[in-house]
């Protein structure tokens, strides 16, 4: 939840902090691996260059999410020929969901709402022409109004200043906990600086100290969160995207990692649908492109336009060589492939032989966690919620945080004249087994009789228009899950998988399979770990195959040794 603080109006007095944070704007500059991806893009040398001998070499890329695409992308203006490899459909996470007979309207069954921080991930969004508007978060600007539902008792508000005293006071105390107990203030000023140096120094010293920590025993020992009272606010309702609580079991320094970079706050969505961004990738032809005749598009390299079908097979083939077997029973050999599907596809969907990876990074892809997510989206006639209720001069439906089991309710307006979208759940981990079991149909009556007991005036059942649509991804086959979400203790192995990208160090044997996708990123459920480590494969696959990058513009290869993950031991001294 956030404090709705108004954008400064032209007639405004000049604000000196607003226009400094403006000037200095906080990214997701690290904090584990602080490289600038953002100007990494943007300088115009590019990426760097390959050896002649290695144009047109095809790389194989498994998985055409976000991940895949950004991968497939950049490897062809390099010069190299992509041959992208997908299950089900371009766009992994980043699923639109479209309604018949309502053109326009999208369910985001995926990702849905973009920080201004995700700057690597908006350089894509610019170059394919994607407009974005204000998302409605719990008390945003962009949000008519909010309800606090917990306990049989709902408060009203548009500001944090209408809700009862005590929501004020959780606010201040996960404020006052991230500045006394990890060094919230000192590390945004560093992030904003882009100091590297002082960000590993706040980061590193943070990791040593709370990498086997929760986030709720992190909260419990704060002095600002004696109360539980208190912490079971938080948990509820919570700060930028709602309720934390289903977070309250993983490592606090996933949470950290947000907050810092501004990740869980001023949200955009993407006007027709998040999953735009991969399509359009697929289609357009980059700038300033190696090898390739000027127009050409990841959609041209492949035949009839589309991804090969879903990898079956995948392993390691004499000499240095990834041979890749697909569900059209074809069997091709590949001198490098970046595997950009969720890391559990290794064990269980994908057969593999145990050469692919050392037996360390086998123990971090099964021991990484995933967080389940499902939603439940309903199309209705008109953004009724709009309505003023002539008793009490309020909308008549709000934007719903709720202890009920729809936990998240968000109201999607695309105009007056214009159907809107409920969100009617968004939910998360033990809330989303709740009904995991449930039909779309038997989904909505739980959640119609839970919002009933909020709006009891309100007959929201009369407005649909369409047959809902839900998902669960912990049920769907090639992903068993939302995102990584790491456990205490699992810093370690997420240090493995991001740094994977960097081969030098490892026995020749390993090299040439490279690891990609958001849940490989320290920033697991957001588009830009995604981006992040798409970038650092294809750095990884330049430099395999004797290519290097710029001097003006080195890559995160290139930076590895100054700013690299800090390496906990494994024993104890």
């Amino acid at each position: 939840m956030t404090s709705a603080v108004p954008v400064a109006a032209h007639d405004e007095p000049y604000d000196a902090d607003r226009a400094d944070r403006a000037a200095r704007p906080l990214t997701a500059f690290g904090p584990d691996f602080p490289f600038a991806y953002d100007d990494y893009l943007r300088h115009p040398a590019g990426l760097g260059t390959i050896p002649a001998s290695a144009v047109g070499t095809e790389v194989a890329v498994v998985g055409g999410g976000l991940a895949g695409v950004v991968t497939a992308y950049e490897l062809m203006r390099l010069g190299l020929k992509p041959v992208v490899y997908e299950a089900h459909q371009i766009g992994g996470r980043l699923r639109s969901v479209g309604f018949e007979g309502h053109p326009g309207v999208v369910a985001e069954m995926g990702a849905m709402r973009f920080p201004p921080s995700s700057t690597a991930f908006w350089h894509y969004v610019d170059a394919v022409g994607l407009t974005t508007k204000p998302f409605p978060n719990p008390l945003d600007i962009a949000t008519p109004s909010t309800v606090i539902d917990l306990k049989g008792e709902s408060h009203y508000a548009r500001t944090l200043d209408d809700l009862p005293k005590v929501y004020r006071e959780v606010a201040d105390a996960w404020h006052a906990a991230l500045v006394s107990g990890a060094r919230y203030d000192e590390m945004q000023e560093a992030i904003r600086d882009r100091d590297a140096a002082r960000v590993k120094e706040i980061w590193n010293d943070l990791v040593r100290r709370l990498d086997d920590q929760t986030f709720y025993g992190f909260l419990s020992q704060q002095p600002s969160f004696r109360s539980f009272r208190h912490r079971e606010i938080f948990g509820q309702v919570g700060f930028g995207t709602g309720g934390w609580d289903t977070d309250f079991p993983n490592s606090i320094l996933e949470i950290l990692r947000v907050v810092y970079t501004g990740l869980d706050d001023e949200h955009r969505s993407i006007v027709g649908g998040s999953q735009q961004l991969p399509l359009r990738l697929w289609k357009r032809s980059p700038e300033r492109m190696a090898h390739w005749p000027a127009g050409t598009t990841l959609a041209d390299l492949h035949p009839l336009g589309q991804p090969r079908p879903a990898v079956t097979h995948l392993r390691r083939t004499h000499p240095g060589s990834i041979t890749v077997t697909d569900a059209g029973g074809e069997i091709r050999t590949y001198p490098a492939a970046v595997f950009t599907a969720q890391s559990w596809m290794l064990l269980s969907r994908i057969q593999c032989d145990d050469a692919l990876f050392p037996i360390d990074h086998w123990t971090a892809i099964e021991r990484t966690h995933y967080m389940g997510s499902s939603k439940l989206f309903a199309l209705v006639d008109r953004p009724f919620w709009r309505d003023t209720d002539p008793e009490t001069g309020r909308d008549v439906m709000s934007m719903t945080l709720t202890d009920r089991m729809t936990r998240g309710t968000y109201l999607l307006d695309h105009g007056p004249d214009r159907p809107g979208l409920v969100c009617l759940s968004y939910t998360w981990s033990d809330d989303s087994l709740k009904w995991l079991p449930l039909s779309a149909e038997e989904r909505l009556e739980v959640m119609l009789a839970s919002l009933k007991e909020v709006y009891p005036k309100v007959d929201l059942r009369r407005h649909i228009i369409a047959t809902p649509v839900t998902i669960s991804w912990e049920a769907e086959r090639d992903f068993m899950g939302a995102f990584k979400a790491n456990l205490p203790g699992h810093y370690r192995y997420q240090e493995r998988l991001f740094t994977h990208f960097k081969q030098d160090r490892l026995p020749e044997r390993y090299r040439g399979l490279f690891l990609a996708g958001d849940d490989v990123s320290w920033t697991a459920g957001w588009a830009e770990g995604a981006v992040q480590t798409a970038l650092n494969a294809v750095w990884g696959v330049m430099t395999h195959f004797g290519g290097r990058t710029h001097p003006d513009n080195p890559g995160p290869g290139d930076a590895f040794d100054a700013i690299a993950p800090l390496v906990l031991p494994d024993q104890a001294d």
